[in-house]
């Protein structure tokens, strides 16, 4: 019995309030150093809104235990990604910071893996965990997606768009909904992914040599979920799957 009100405890006192606090507090001082118009302070305010709101809701679901030292890692790298966000806004309504923005990024992507490895080390990984994790990732890969495409052609937004495509045809397919097995390759394409997105927006390559860092990127995911959706296919419930008729 004292386990489980500690438990309920837990998830009542650690809304997400300091991380909140510490994104408005690094949005605000990068708006006030650099000058942010409409665009970056909207942003900033839609990004911390939602982040709040999201989290809060995360925190609040009954297989939620308790905020682990690793989760506190990767609210960091969120709040970098809030700054990442709010700097793209700026740079699409003609402002560009570009050095500010590919700085906040690589540190964001340098932190990922940390937060992996302090779970495992702590004896603290959850699948909350795991999922914040997964969830920032793809945040930042979408961002500077988005920001890349803005220097290189707007098809190299499809390098963050991937997960978020899987996500929505899940909507509709229920047997991608299925649990998948841990691979390695999986873990390699998603992580290069994020280098190349940030070597690429750097603008130290040449425009062709970006153009086909992402272009393998692309493929490489292609295969990636590509493998991904036959396992899913081939482990399905019969009846989940379409044209699937019952005796």
């Amino acid at each position: 019995m004292t386990i489980v009100v500690r438990r309920e405890v837990a998830v009542r006192i650690h809304p997400p309030v300091p991380g909140t606090l510490a994104q408005a507090g690094l949005l605000g001082g990068l708006g006030l150093q650099l000058g942010f118009g409409a665009a970056g302070w909207i942003t900033s305010a839609v990004f911390v809104t939602a982040t709040w709101v999201l989290l809060s809701r995360a925190l609040g679901r009954p297989e939620f235990h308790r905020w682990g030292p690793a989760d506190t890692v990767t609210y960091g790298r969120l709040i970098l990604t809030g700054g990442v966000t709010a700097l793209l806004a700026e740079s699409l309504a003609g402002a560009p910071h570009h050095a500010v923005l590919i700085a906040l990024a690589a540190t964001s992507l340098a932190l990922d893996g940390v937060d992996g490895q302090v779970a495992r080390r702590t004896g603290t990984t959850s699948r909350f965990g795991a999922r914040f994790d997964m969830e920032s990732d793809s945040v930042l890969a979408v961002v500077l997606s988005v920001y890349l495409a803005s220097m290189i052609g707007w098809w190299a937004v499809a390098i963050g768009l991937f997960r978020y495509a899987f996500v929505v045809a899940a909507w509709a397919l229920p047997w991608l909904r299925g649990s998948l097995p841990y691979r390695m390759s999986r873990k390699v394409v998603a992580a290069s992914q994020g280098a190349v997105l940030v070597v690429a927006s750097t603008g130290l390559l040449p425009t062709t040599v970006a153009q086909a860092l992402v272009a393998v990127s692309i493929v490489s995911l292609i295969w990636s979920f590509g493998v991904d959706v036959r396992h899913l296919r081939r482990t399905a419930a019969p009846e989940l799957v379409p044209g699937y008729r019952s005796a």
